[in-house]
């Protein structure tokens, strides 16, 4: 499980990336290439990761359920994610 601080970073990220994404998207539109960099660095998307809602694992994400494949698993077999079962053939 990921530290509480790595989690609360991440979504600190999150909520400026989508605080200034007006912003920048008329930066860019302008060609004001200062005027992005006086921007914070963290309001930037591509500095955001993936991370499991449940755990904060940032390695193995699915990204339709929004969770680590190892939580996946367990609530898959527990069956809270309705529409999945196990297969077997």
């Amino acid at each position: 499980m990921a530290k509480e601080s790595m989690k609360a970073r991440e979504r600190k990220r999150a909520k400026m990336v989508e605080k200034y994404a007006a912003k920048r998207a008329a930066l860019k539109a302008a060609g004001d290439w200062e005027g992005l960099q006086k921007l914070p660095a963290n309001s930037s998307k591509v500095r955001m990761h993936n991370r499991c809602q449940l755990t904060g694992r940032p390695k193995g994400y699915i990204r339709q359920f929004g969770i680590s494949r190892i939580v996946f698993r367990n609530m898959a077999l527990d069956g809270k994610i309705p529409g999945v079962t196990k297969s077997s053939w």
